[in-house]
């Protein structure tokens, strides 16, 4: 029990908790763009797949079909390592940036990039499951109003399909913040791989001048709690925006 309360001692430590939470910081920042670019090119990828099925445009439906089931089906560590190798980098990361060095920053852009490869092709199939819910009737009253594809599209079938897949979605969204974990194997500055910085030296502050099983106990519980926290937050979230759609407003007899 001494050993567990050095442990726990260690979160006690303001600058362990201050480097602790600017890990979930860049986790959420890596998540979010990750998942907004991602959104962005899946829904292309998406579109392509399904509506490019002319003599012309073949070519890109069998181009979006390749990249979706190459990374659908390929371990996303897998290109983290192909990535930190052969992704090039902007030049303007080449200086430290928000507190970090040349060399975290041109991690940190690679793994993204991964991760954006990877989740969007996952993104795309949930798109075009959201595509094919859609009526084709809904595009032939598109056309029956004078509207071109690309306003059928961005005004009718893109908004009842991404109404429909919200909740596989949001879904995505919970498993791109977990995966974002991986990124901690090449020395990505986020939650996971801060946490096991302090684990390495945890016997600066426990006290006891070693790392004990304790500390990895409390360190790692520590931040699976906070990676809890933030998907499970995300979840009640998009429940409760459901449940108000869902909810029938009653309507007196004297209307």
């Amino acid at each position: 029990m001494d050993t567990f309360g050095n442990s726990l001692s260690m979160l006690k430590e303001p600058a362990i908790i201050g480097f602790i939470l600017k890990g979930v910081l860049f986790t959420l920042i890596i998540s979010v763009v990750s998942v907004l670019v991602s959104i962005a090119f899946g829904t292309i990828l998406a579109l392509l797949r399904s509506y490019c099925t002319g003599r012309r445009t073949r070519i890109f439906k069998l181009f979006a079909g390749i990249y979706v089931e190459l990374f659908r089906n390929t371990p996303l560590l897998f290109w983290i390592f192909i990535c930190l190798v052969f992704c090039p980098c902007p030049e303007a990361l080449n200086r430290p940036m928000f507190g970090l060095t040349s060399v975290n920053n041109k991690l940190l852009f690679k793994a993204c990039v991964a991760l954006i490869l990877y989740t969007s092709g996952v993104i795309a199939e949930i798109v075009r499951s959201g595509l094919n819910s859609v009526a084709y009737g809904q595009m032939e009253a598109g056309h029956s109003q004078g509207f071109n594809m690309l306003q059928i599209i961005w005004y009718i079938v893109l908004p009842q399909a991404f109404r429909t897949i919200i909740p596989t979605l949001l879904s995505q969204v919970i498993t791109t913040v977990k995966d974002s974990s991986f990124l901690a194997n090449v020395a990505v500055i986020e939650l996971m791989a801060r946490t096991k910085q302090i684990l390495s030296a945890a016997n600066r502050y426990n006290g006891t001048n070693s790392i004990n099983v304790s500390d990895v106990f409390v360190l790692f519980g520590t931040a699976a709690l906070i990676y809890f926290i933030i998907n499970f937050s995300l979840s009640m979230t998009v429940r409760r925006m459901q449940s108000k759609k869902k909810r029938v407003i009653p309507v007196s007899k004297g209307e």
